[in-house]
Parts: structure tokens; sequence; C-alpha cells
């Protein structure tokens, strides 16, 4: 019977791997740096050497693994194919394909790393016990995943759960990372919170602790938490766009919870004061009921779902 399996998450300068149990217990986990240079064509060469080494070092039988899981950023589909990863430098290919065979047949699963995040939270992090989910990454931009019935919604191409590029913004003049504009991570992720907090600075003469040279997200939550009005308008208006966002996205997948994680969370629980009010204020009557908890892996999340992915 099958005792181990991998989880990847190929990140833009590292490569995280981890060595787990199949009931989910982590064994050990490391790095390897990311190699993007010609095309990122020594990525999964490496990581699977490694890999390898790792199951000869520990005297662990290819009979012993029940596969490798891989989350890697950019479109992927349901079929590992990834469809482009810029950061990478990888094009059209079928990741599933081409690892077994640099692991000498182990089976493979491959999907986004953001839903990847998401699998692992909802297995043994912040969602642990719901089989729907919804994972919402505020960082420097606004990752996310969606969770159905334990499975990921990677849709068809691969673009499932891309909540941070939902419009928002009708009357928005610079345009996004992705070339749109008035996407919700322009106003929800970190970067995004410190717009809100200058423009308000300097829309607003009164005092407030914001006022600093290198205004960030962490700079407003924490005047929030001392009573700054300025700061506590700030995260108001955050509150009220990304509360709305996941309204909608809740009239489509219904989730039991949505889980939050990323930079911004550190700011703990005091961000549910501002979403999910105004989250129930917009979100459909049979929605109402879905929670808010704080996403509790950190960057182990990505290797715990893509483990998860080849014991689905």
């Amino acid at each position: 019977m099958e005792k181990y399996c991998f989880g990847v998450d190929v990140g833009g300068t590292s490569v995280k791997i981890g060595l787990f149990k199949t009931d989910g217990a982590i064994v050990e986990k490391w790095e390897i740096p990311t190699r993007t240079a010609d095309g990122g064509k020594d990525i999964l060469p490496d990581t699977a050497a490694s890999i390898l080494n790792k199951m000869k070092e520990r005297k662990i039988g290819a009979q012993d693994v029940a596969g490798a899981g891989v989350g890697a950023p950019g479109p992927i589909d349901g079929n590992g194919t990834v469809h482009v990863a810029v950061n990478l430098g990888w094009g059209v290919f079928n990741i599933p394909q081409v690892m077994s065979e640099l692991l000498g047949g182990i089976p493979v699963k491959a999907a986004n790393d953001a839903n990847v995040a998401a699998l692992g939270e909802m297995w043994k992090g912040g969602g642990q016990g719901c089989e729907n989910l919804v994972m919402v990454t505020l960082g420097t931009g606004v990752g996310g995943g969606i969770i159905y019935e334990g499975h990921i919604i990677s849709g068809s191409t691969g673009s499932g759960g891309e909540i941070g590029h939902i419009h928002v913004k009708d009357d928005e003049t610079i345009p996004c990372n992705c070339h749109n504009y008035g996407c919700l991570e322009q106003y929800t992720s970190a970067t995004g919170i410190a717009r809100l907090a200058r423009e308000k600075l300097a829309a607003d003469s009164r005092e407030s602790a914001m006022r600093k040279d290198n205004v960030s997200a962490k700079t407003v939550f924490d005047a929030v938490k001392t009573g700054d009005a300025l700061a506590i308008e700030v995260a108001e208006e955050f509150g009220e766009i990304l509360g709305k966002a996941l309204a909608g996205v809740a009239g489509v997948v219904n989730p039991e919870v949505f889980v939050i994680g990323g930079g911004v969370s550190r700011a703990g629980r005091i961000l549910f004061d501002f979403i999910e009010k105004n989250y129930k204020k917009y979100a459909f009557v049979g929605c109402h009921n879905a929670k808010f908890e704080l996403a509790t892996l950190g960057n182990d999340a990505g290797i715990y779902g893509a483990a998860k992915l080849v014991l689905e």
C-alpha cells in the first residue's frame, strides 16, 4: 500500500517540496532554486532530481509513492496543461506528462498555484472540515481559488478562481497588471490598500498615524487598531469593495467558508469587521451564513494542496 506522496509548489525564485504520508502528515520539506533561464527548461528536471534523491536518501521505493502534485503559476487546465507561465518562461505543455517521465512513471497531477493553496487550506488549514470553499489571497496582488465538493474548479483553460481580476470600478484610469482597468486587486491587495490610503491622505488634512513616507497595508491596519479615523475610513472602503465582490462570487458557488490569506491577513480577524458586514449587505440571502476564516498554513499551503491533488 502506498505510504507517501510529494507536494511541489513552483515559485519564481524557489521550488518548495514536501514529503508527506498519505494521511497528510508532513515528513520533511525543503526548497531548491528556480532556474528560469532558457524558458525554464531546467525547473521540472531539477525538481524531479531532488525528489528522486530524497527517495534514495530515505530508502523509499516507487511502489511506496502515491504520486507527486505540482502547483505552478498561470492558467493550468484540468488535464494539467499550462497555457502560459510568464514568470517561469513556460509556454504550453502538459506538466504531468513531462514530470511523470522524469520521475520514472510515478503519477503526477498539476494545477494553478492559488487553486492548489486553496485545496491545502481545505485539507489541513483554515477551511478544514469544509468541502465548498473560496480562498482569497491578499498579497502584492489578489489571488483566488475555488473548491467545490472537495475539488478545484479550474475552468476550461485553468482561469477559474481569478478573483483578483473581477471588474469592480468603471472609472479607473490606471491599468491593472492584467492590462484591464478597475480590477479588484487594484484596491484590495496590499498595494491597493496602500493606494487607497495615499488617496485619502491627499484629500483630507486631518492628522493620522498613516502619515508616513511609505504607507503600507500594515500601516493602515495598525492605525485602525488605535482608532485612527482616517485609517478606519480606508478600511471601510476596502471592506466595501471586497465584501461586494465576494457576495457576487458567493452567488455563483455558494461556499461554506471564505479563507483569507496573504500578507494582509496578518492584520488578523479585524479584517472581517470590514469585509463581513459588506458581504452580508450584498449577498443573496441563501449565502449569508458563509463563514470567514484566516488561512493557517502560510507558505506551506501550496505543498499541502499539491500533495492532496494526487490523493483525491
